[in-house]
């Protein structure tokens, strides 16, 4: 799906600002037909943002249900005879759209856009009034699963993540126009050739008068100059001498896509950006333009305070430049596709992005560890079925669909810490992989691995074609024994390494309380915090196969109220939630700018 863009023939209107707001627990909109009027008893929200933290109280916070979003907006009056759409960047977890009472678009899946074209229902230069019915349920059938319990003190949400299920518009909601036959999507896949850089496009056009355009591709360097030009709606271009898009080097090129009509004038056009790169794993290395290369970085959330998971360009830049000051040259989308201004800075920046589908909480022995008091069994007609794996292969296409053409996307992770030793796991997750390489044969495809699932047993890790782990030696197990956890976790990871395949250390960390500090380096201090990176280094550096080491987290994150198993949220960020460095950030700085 490609992203609204400002062109010769084509415009765009944010629709973000603060919107008409009301929860709805006990669903009383959807009968009284709310979407037919103005929404009344609302209170004003900000788009984008998550509703829970914006109010004090309890009311947003544990809210389960609907929650109805209303505002009135105008067409602008040169968009006569153009194609209009409404397009919602994300919608947390559920979405119906109205456009004055008519209903839409619907869409399941919190992380992705969805859009309806509108061009009928709207006139230029007159309101129009949209309303959004979004909803945060989830159930074994969604991704991320989850139960709702009816209690005698209201609904309450049961989720299997360790993270807060923040909800509500939180990402923008846009008006655009296009031409009524119109670019609808471009695929780039780029390979590099010797000193030669070679990009193969295939662009589909829709509309009216499809079949009657001609499409031509113009490719221009960043200076502007063209270096390359085809016709044809698919088609090869070749850069002699290219300069490639690399790892510190976000170098790109513009793909100018423009249809033409008989006469040679312009239909429609699209600017689809393109860095030319390679990837590939070659038996235990992870290759970027030929070259192996090591990720450094973070597990990452979405995750601030106040907007919950509310896109904020301030924190984007920021995050990015905490990230260049250390060092880092990578990070994951854990657990969940970000929002894609995140991956355009990503490009533009020369920073590796692990691309994960939201299956995180598949693992019901996992949740029973953590959040306790659950027997459940994972893959079964009654918790994760059909339905659900339906629902995943969905996820996996419109992520693919999405996020396709970024060269900072390397590798797509298609879910986090699953039940993966069990015979079930396997029949699951198998044409999920095959789902995933037919979309995109261009990419390596793997999972993330939990520790419940070591080698020797975990069915799944074979379907990938890199391994990548989560451990946590020295903190859940042999807690505060650094000398046995590093024995313990060298052991397995040797084991690992005989698979012959490039090893991604996806997650590794300790609950660190800023400012809490001991002479003997003690759980939960900044002096442990750090011992714990330096023995968990060791074993890396002390296994090949290793390509990657992703500290979990960041930053410290917002996680659920319901456990005392966290307090005031996850604290295995080396920044505290608000970006102040932990002792542990200026080690990872010390290492990882040394390395080059």
């Amino acid at each position: 799906m490609l992203r609204p863009q400002d062109t010769l023939t084509r415009e765009r209107k944010r629709l973000d600002g603060l919107w008409d707001f009301r929860l709805d627990a006990e669903a009383e909109g959807r009968t009284a037909g709310w979407q037919d009027g103005s929404l009344a008893g609302a209170t004003r929200m900000p788009v984008p943002a998550s509703y829970n933290d914006i109010v004090p109280g309890t009311q947003g916070r544990d809210h389960v249900g609907d929650a109805w979003y209303q505002t009135v907006a105008r067409v602008p009056r040169g968009w006569a005879d153009q194609r209009v759409v409404l397009r919602f960047d994300s919608a947390t977890h559920a979405a119906t759209v109205w456009l004055d009472g008519q209903r839409v678009v619907q869409h399941e899946g919190g992380y992705t856009p969805f859009e309806a074209d509108v061009t009928q229902l709207v006139t230029p230069g007159a309101e129009f009034r949209v309303t959004a019915l979004v909803n945060n349920e989830l159930t074994f059938q969604t991704i991320p699963p989850g139960i709702v319990h009816d209690t005698p003190h209201g609904r309450r949400q049961q989720y299997f993540h360790d993270f807060y299920n923040f909800a509500g518009l939180h990402r923008s909601v846009w008006l655009y126009a296009t031409p009524t036959t119109y670019v609808d999507d471009v695929t780039v896949v780029t390979d590099v050739d010797g000193t030669t850089g070679v990009v193969r496009y295939d662009v589909v056009a829709a509309g009216p008068a499809a079949g009657d355009v001609s499409v031509r591709v113009t490719l221009r360097d960043a200076a502007g100059e063209v270096v390359a030009q085809a016709d044809g709606a698919s088609g090869t271009l070749t850069v002699p001498d290219a300069h490639l898009w690399a790892p510190g080097d976000g170098y790109l090129h513009d793909a100018h896509v423009t249809l033409l009509d008989a006469a040679g004038e312009v239909v429609d056009e699209y600017h689809q950006s393109v860095g030319i790169r390679s990837v590939e794993v070659r038996g235990t290395q992870f290759l970027v333009n030929g070259e192996p290369f090591y990720f450094r970085g973070f597990g990452k959330h979405e995750d601030t305070p106040v907007r919950g998971k509310g896109h904020d360009d301030v924190f984007l830049v920021h995050d990015f430049a905490l990230m260049d000051w250390m060092g880092a040259n990578s990070f994951r989308t854990s657990h969940y596709p970000y929002a894609e201004e995140v991956y355009d800075y990503a490009d533009r920046q020369g920073i590796v992005v692990i691309d994960e589908v939201a299956a995180v909480g598949q693992n019901m022995g996992l949740a029973g560890g953590i959040f306790g008091g659950q027997n459940y069994t994972t893959f079964s007609p009654e918790t994760v079925d059909d339905d659900a794996q339906a629902a995943h292969a969905q996820a996996i296409r419109e992520l693919v669909a999405r996020d396709k053409n970024h060269p900072s996307v390397v590798l797509w992770s298609i879910a986090n810490e699953p039940e993966s030793d069990t015979d079930a796991a396997r029949a699951y997750f198998e044409p999920l992989f095959a789902l995933a390489r037919e979309l995109d044969p261009s990419r390596p495809v793997g999972f993330v691995n939990v520790m419940l699932a070591p080698h020797g047993r975990c069915q799944v890790s074979e379907l990938g074609d890199v391994l990548m782990l989560n451990r946590y030696y020295g903190w859940y197990v042999h807690t505060g024994d650094l000398a046995a956890a590093e024995d313990a976790w060298r052991a397995e990871l040797e084991q690992w390494a005989g698979d012959g395949k490039p090893i991604i250390i996806t997650e590794y960390g300790a609950d660190t309380v800023a400012g809490l500090h001991s002479l003997t380096p003690e759980p939960w201090s900044e002096e442990y915090q750090e011992a714990y990176l330096d023995m968990n280094h060791r074993v890396f550096d002390s296994v090949d196969a290793v390509v990657g080491e992703h500290v979990w987290n960041f930053a410290d994150f917002r996680t659920s109220s319901t456990s005392v198993f966290r307090v005031d949220g996850n604290k295995k960020g080396v920044f505290t939630r608000d970006r102040r460095p932990k002792a542990a950030a200026h080690l990872l700085r010390r290492r990882w700018t040394s390395a080059g």
